[in-house]
């Protein structure tokens, strides 16, 4: 991800607003004291996009470990997986259900000779 497009070097002076690092900065590190620093050493050449990177990264890691570790869990335990979507699946097939009968009477469209309950 490009920081700023015009700034060559790491002392070159650089453009913080709209700099897509900076942005995702803003919303993801809690340590906004850390991200204002960044910010005004950025702008004044005295933070390569490395280290600014480097600190995205560790604000990315700790804002996502619980997901991480959610994650990781259900990589390491398959079954869960299947049982949480047959679990999902039941549930959106009885909501399925219920919404067709609705439909159903609404249209008229009911047959008092089926063996499933309209």
């Amino acid at each position: 991800c490009f920081t700023d497009p015009k700034r060559i070097r790491p002392t070159d002076p650089g453009q913080v607003e709209g700099n897509p690092i900076f942005i995702y900065h803003d919303l993801i590190n809690e340590n906004k004291e850390e991200v204002e620093d960044l910010k005004k050493r950025y702008k004044a050449g005295k933070v390569g996009d490395v280290e600014v990177k480097e600190k995205l990264l560790k604000a990315l890691l700790k804002r996502f470990s619980r997901e991480r570790a959610r994650y990781q869990k259900l990589q390491a335990n398959p079954k869960e997986i299947v049982e949480i979507l047959k679990d999902g699946a039941k549930k959106a097939r009885e909501q399925a259900e219920k919404k067709m009968i609705e439909v159903r009477e609404k249209i008229g469209i009911t047959n008092k000779y089926s063996f499933f309950k309209y």
